[in-house]
């Protein structure tokens, strides 16, 4: 008897390993956005853009000023801006960030994916109708309530990072109902408005770089998690 041969692998079992290592980033990325509510992000932002084409459909808000006009535009603007802020938070706290160094390009990828759904969502549901402004001021106003979701996200924390899209949707309105205008006021200004472009992606560029970087402010609870 010898022992020869009690080392060699069963058929297959060499290739299994390679097998297992090849997709392990996409498993990474798919609990990565389970983690933060992707899925659910989803459906919320789907469901958004058919709000917004039976909004245009049956011309909810063609009556009134420009305030009226943009009044549901705006409203699922800043919901997908809110809903994308709100994956920010993960349940795991510290741990997680002391051990996954592919967080930060999971944290940008995450960003990045979820506002082009958005804009998707909302350009599909565009085609119900008229939309104020157009697809560029849609974008614009996208990213721009989605970067200060993501600003709030590392100031407040990914739980209220919902916040800032919402307060600042009740600044646009007012400042549409008011007639006034600054380019750091977006929805305000008109679709071509290079000032009103400039400030949005600014803000859309500040939060990804900050959110990436930094990540979401961590709470007493989520520290010692």
């Amino acid at each position: 008897m010898t022992a020869a041969g009690v080392h060699q692998a069963a058929p297959g079992a060499a290739s299994a390993p390679a097998a297992r290592l090849g997709p392990a980033w996409l498993r990474l990325a798919w609990l990565y956005l389970v983690s933060r509510r992707a899925p659910v992000a989803l459906a919320l932002l789907a469901g958004l853009g058919a709000l917004l084409w039976v909004a245009l459909h049956w011309h909810w808000n063609v009556a009134g000023g420009p305030a009226a006009q943009m009044m549901f535009p705006l409203v699922t603007e800043a919901g997908a801006a809110a809903v994308i802020a709100a994956t920010t938070y993960g349940p795991f706290g510290e741990p997680e960030r002391a051990t996954g160094r592919w967080l930060p390009y999971l944290r940008l990828g995450a960003a990045v994916a979820l506002t082009a759904a958005a804009i998707g969502a909302l350009a599909l549901g565009s085609t119900g109708g008229g939309l104020p402004g157009g697809f560029a001021a849609m974008a614009r106003n996208v990213a721009g309530m989605t970067g200060v979701g993501l600003l709030c996200a590392i100031v407040l924390g990914g739980m209220l990072a919902w916040t800032g899209p919402v307060a600042y949707w009740v600044l646009a309105e007012a400042a549409l109902a008011n007639g006034l205008t600054t380019p750091w006021i977006w929805p305000a200004r008109p679709p071509a408005d290079r000032g009103a472009a400039i400030c949005a992606y600014l803000v859309f560029a500040a939060g990804l770089a900050l959110i990436t970087v930094r990540g979401v402010r961590e709470s007493a609870r989520d520290r010692t998690t």
